[in-house]
Order: structure tokens, then C-alpha cells, then sequence
């Protein structure tokens, strides 16, 4: 079990697998008004850097649950390097279905909401883990501005123009999803570069070091096109942000 491999290679060198810098974490954390002792579960944690910087720094007890081997290994050796090993554990797993034993005060879907089947699905999802009161995290995309034609969402990656919203849409959305929106942190275009443009760098060195192997040549074409698309496409045309969510 697994993400595919090109994830692992383009975005191994990752903390934060969304366009969220660490600046943007330490927002969110402060936003929400974590308690120390409070439980959080984060259903998608890749690196762990969301739960490895709020143990430290508000003293919450967290557990991550990654598909990704290598980004679960990551959380863990993030874990101990912040000497925070004992409040937080990472396990290795298909998040999709994953039910805490123990309800929490956060409950956060941050980037992968397909593991429910949209933001609806994971919204319910979450809200099965959660105490009553608690905070659901949802990281999302939506439109900065509508794509002029499907071509073009086809380049911020959306499969259509429908795939996503503008911002107050998918505020409103919430709301007819019996939630109120109590908070909101939204990534920026310096974000959005330290997300993809580390990408490339990483890219180029394990095309490097690894010349023949299979995926070289995927590799090779992800780092030729990469650039000019993130430049006329992601960075002109998609937002992105984690919205804190009450159930009504």
C-alpha cells in the first residue's frame, strides 16, 4: 500500500505537502485555540509537520494516518527530531474509513478529501471521530478566478471547471452541509511557489542519481513542463486554504 511513486520522488524532500508554509501552520494552530492535552486526529498527514509543530508548540496529542511509506518514516523522524515522539504517532494506513478509538477535540482532512469521495463524504467521515463542539479541518482547493474555458482548469490540474469553487461558494457550501465556517486560513502565491517550484529542484536531483530507472523518463517530462504550467495556470488561477468547521 502506497501513493504513486512520483509523489514520493517529486515531493520527498516536503515538509508540508500543500501550499502551506510553516508560517501558515503556526496561523491555523493559533486560529483554533489548541489546548494542551487536546486530541487531534489528521486523516492524510504526510510529514507530519502539522501535528509534530502544534505538539511542540501547543502541546497537543496527535495521530497521523499517511499511505505514503516514506512520508510516514518522515512524520516519524520529525517526531523525535522535535522531541515531541511521546504526543504524537504516525501510522502507516489507508486513511479512507479510519474511525479513532478515542474522540477528539480536531479532526483534519487537510489536502485529501478523494479519501471519502469529496468534502462532503470526508466531512461525515471526520465528524465520526469527533467530540461534540470539536473543530473539523478541511484543506481545499478553489478558484481564484473562473477559468475562461475547461483547457485551462485542465492546467491547474481539475479535471473540469466543476471540480472546484470560488472562495464564497465553497464557504456557503459548508453551510449546506449543516456546518458553520469558524475559521479559515488561506495559502498565498508565495505558498503556492514553495509548494511546486521545491518540487523541481528535487526532480532534477534524482534524475541525477537515477538516470535508468523506470520513471526517469516521467520524471524528465514533469520537470521540462512543470514550471511554465505552475507559472500560467496554479498561480494565476487556484486558491487554496483550511477552513475550521463546526457541525450546526
Amino acid at each position: 500500500m502506497d501513493i504513486p511513486r512520483i509523489f514520493n520522488i517529486s515531493e520527498s524532500a516536503h515538509r508540508i505537502h500543500n501550499p502551506f508554509t510553516p508560517e501558515k501552520l503556526a496561523t491555523l494552530g493559533a486560529a483554533l485555540r489548541l489546548k494542551s492535552g487536546a486530541l487531534v486526529l489528521d486523516l492524510g498527514s504526510g510529514s507530519g509537520e502539522m501535528l509534530c509543530t502544534w505538539a511542540r508548540d501547543y502541546g497537543i496529542i496527535g495521530t497521523g494516518i499517511d499511505m505514503s511509506q516514506l512520508f510516514t518514516e518522515q512524520a516519524k523522524l520529525r517526531a523525535e527530531e522535535l522531541g515531541v515522539a511521546g504526543q504524537v504517532k504516525f501510522i502507516h494506513d489507508d486513511a479512507s474509513g479510519y474511525v479513532a478509538d478515542e474522540k477528539v477535540e480536531v479532526a483534519a482532512c487537510v489536502g485529501a478529501t478523494w479519501i471519502a469521495g469529496g468534502v462532503s463524504g470526508t466531512i461525515e467521515l471526520l465528524a465520526r471521530s469527533l467530540n461534540k463542539g470539536g473543530i473539523i479541518l478541511i484543506g481545499e482547493p478553489y478558484w481564484l478566478r473562473l477559468p475562461p474555458t475547461e483547457d485551462v482548469a485542465k492546467g491547474c490540474l481539475a479535471k473540469s471547471i466543476s471540480d472546484f469553487l470560488m472562495l464564497p461558494e465553497l464557504l456557503a457550501s459548508f453551510g449546506r452541509l449543516g456546518c458553520d465556517v469558524v475559521e479559515m486560513v488561506l495559502a498565498d502565491q508565495n505558498g503556492w511557489d514553495r509548494y511546486e517550484a521545491a518540487k523541481w529542484l528535487t526532480m532534477r536531483r534524482w534524475l541525477d542519481a537515477n538516470p535508468n530507472d523506470e520513471l526517469a523518463k516521467e520524471v524528465r517530462a514533469k520537470l521540462t513542463s512543470e514550471p511554465e504550467r505552475h507559472a500560467a495556470y496554479t498561480r494565476e488561477y487556484l486558491g487554496w486554504g483550511v477552513f475550521a468547521l463546526m457541525r450546526r
